[in-house]
């Protein structure tokens, strides 16, 4: 399993990576492997506002479906539109060309919360 050190994680299993005031996220490799394969995903709309922890969008396998959690506050500013036609991507590049979505950071949020990849690593180590 893959947990890239220039990221952060949820225990939700998402990853998000920030440059400047915009987060890029999607799910993490142990996520992929859990769901099995991606065959939809619900994003949400560009110009919607997500607050960090709640559900934003779903996640759709052979195995089930489960909810995306955002992050971080702030308003989402692109999709990633190539994962309506081949939701496979998530699988196979969950931190490549399997991003979902970007958000514009709001002002004045930081990124508390979020794990580090050696403690992301221990949570699906003790997940089992």
């Amino acid at each position: 399993m893959s947990v890239p050190a220039e990221l952060r994680y949820t225990q939700e299993h998402e990853w998000v990576s920030i440059e400047a005031d915009t987060a890029t996220i999607g799910i993490t490799d142990y996520a992929t492997q859990a769901l099995g394969d991606v065959v939809y995903v619900s994003l949400p709309e560009v110009g919607v506002a997500v607050t960090a922890g709640e559900p934003c969008g779903e996640v759709e396998s052979t195995k089930s479906v489960s909810e995306l959690y955002s992050p971080v506050d702030g308003e989402v500013v692109e999709v990633n539109e190539e994962l309506d036609d081949d939701p496979g991507l998530i699988n196979a590049e969950p931190y490549g060309l399997g991003w979902m979505f970007r958000v514009r950071v709001a002002d004045g949020t930081t990124a508390t919360g979020l794990l580090s990849p050696t403690e992301y690593d221990a949570l699906t180590k003790s997940a089992g």
